[in-house]
């Protein structure tokens, strides 16, 4: 009889109705409500703007009046003369950033997480992700300030030592090592946080056992604490990929200078450029959708990859 009950329950539970078990829970769909109306106003009904991209746009006749133009805004954007230098410096600082500012996050995780004393590791957090919290307009401030070539403290160093002031602000090769340092000065203590979290998620049995056996903290961070939050660092590093051609794109305007323009000229700066200051409606959709869907293709890659390779991804 109990067997029988069971199975009679297992049927009339799934032939129960969606919208019973979503009234059986509607206090839950109502704190969903908000998120799900933003996502479909601000992320996808934006979408429907994206046909000017195949159009010849112009205001008067509207998203759906404009002669339709098909590929002919990607194939200019394609054999410009721009599209070598800007997918070549959007590429370039990307993938350093990646190279050199992803790492920092997951050494500052692990050296905070090895700090003795509670009082001194919630101090040196603070410290680490209160940087992240200060405006872009203000850190490109600061740079512009120290790296003055007539009244920066590093020019009043490097001539202090003998050496000639450097124009950093309009040195195209000092670009990228500028803004990719101020980067990981402002935001990797608060990418730390995400990798913290990820640490104390780690059975501290596996510590105690560890250190019965002689490892030391090296021993114990190399085959506990990494192994331990190599999903995260998966998932963060996909991710990643995925804006592998997106920019910080106030940062980068800010830090443009006519004379550095053969460097911090990205795909980004250029939109905004030709769309909005050249009035290029169609021919600058074109280019983000472009960006857009070349970012699309390196998160699947990779997402794929990361599955096949040590069972974690996206999905």
């Amino acid at each position: 009889m109990t067997a029988q009950a069971e199975a009679s329950t297992t049927i009339v539970a799934r032939r129960t109705p969606w919208w019973r078990k979503a009234l059986r829970s509607w206090q839950l769909y109502v704190l969903l409500t908000p998120a799900v109306a933003y996502v479909l106003v601000f992320k996808y009904w934006p979408m429907f703007g994206a046909q000017i991209a195949f159009r010849d746009y112009n205001p008067v006749d509207g998203f759906t009046g404009s002669p339709w133009v098909g590929l002919e805004h990607f194939t200019r954007f394609v054999e410009s003369f721009q599209f070598e230098r800007l997918m070549v410096n959007t590429l370039t600082v990307n993938a350093l950033g990646l190279l050199v500012a992803f790492p920092v996050p997951i050494v500052l995780a692990l050296m905070v997480n090895q700090l003795a004393g509670d009082r001194f590791k919630k101090f040196t957090q603070t410290v680490l992700y209160a940087l992240s919290f200060i405006s872009v307009v203000v850190v490109v401030g600061m740079i512009f300030l120290l790296f003055s070539p007539r009244s920066g403290i590093v020019n009043n160093a490097i001539t202090a030592f003998g050496g000639d002031p450097v124009f950093f602000m309009g040195s195209p090769e000092w670009f990228r090592p500028l803004y990719i340092g101020s980067d990981i000065w402002q935001n990797a203590g608060f990418s730390m946080i995400v990798y913290l979290a990820a640490l104390t998620a780690i059975d501290p049995a596996l510590h105690e056992a560890a250190r019965v056996d002689g490892a030391n903290k090296w021993q114990r961070m190399w085959h506990i604490d990494i192994p331990g939050i190599l999903p995260v660092i998966t998932i963060l590093f996909i991710l990643a990929i995925g804006n592998l051609f997106n920019l910080g794109f106030e940062k980068v305007l800010l830090m443009q200078t006519d004379l550095n323009l053969p460097t911090s000229e990205v795909i980004q700066t250029y939109v905004y450029k030709t769309g909005l200051q050249g009035a290029q409606f169609s021919y600058s959709a074109a280019i983000g959708l472009f960006n857009s869907l070349i970012n699309l293709a390196l998160l699947l890659t990779f997402n794929w990859v990361a599955r096949r390779a040590n069972k974690t991804s996206l999905w």
